[in-house]
């Protein structure tokens, strides 16, 4: 990742939750995308099926409540840093059984952004005083979206 990007996430998880993290982070972080992602875009699938979608619509993603309040201060955040085209190129459109349409593909980058405002949100909720998350941190936030997702 380029300097100028990385400076950009470790802005943004200052703003999100007061958190530092450093390139070994940032790497856990694009694994985190790509498989949250992927999973989405998976039960987006299956919705776009059993609604007999030949895409995959944005109303066939699972879209929570608290994702979308977390997509809704991603945006704000995102006004400070303009986080959305370094989001944009992390936003990998996985190969699926259905293709999805332009607007899905338009919207993936602001849910990247809304899952990463939970993320770093999540830290905060399972250590309060957490500043730079450590591995052990990273592998119990990713296991609490691992169960809602």
């Amino acid at each position: 990742m380029a300097v100028m990007n990385v400076a950009k996430f470790e802005r943004f998880f200052r703003l999100a939750a007061s958190l530092d993290v450093d390139k070994g982070d940032l790497r856990r972080y694009n694994d985190f995308i790509d498989q949250e992602i992927y999973d989405l875009l998976l039960v987006g699938q299956a919705h776009a099926k059993t609604n007999d979608h030949v895409l995959i619509w944005p109303s066939d993603l699972p879209i929570t409540k608290g994702l979308q309040e977390s997509i809704h201060v991603f945006r704000e955040i995102d006004e400070q840093i303009d986080l959305l085209p370094i989001l944009e190129g992390l936003t990998k459109h996985p190969p699926m059984d259905l293709d999805y349409n332009d607007e899905t593909k338009a919207e993936l980058p602001e849910i990247a952004g809304g899952m990463s405002v939970a993320l770093a949100r999540t830290f905060k909720l399972i250590e309060p005083g957490i500043k730079n998350p450590a591995t052990p941190d990273w592998d119990r936030a990713l296991k609490v979206f691992n169960l809602l997702l």
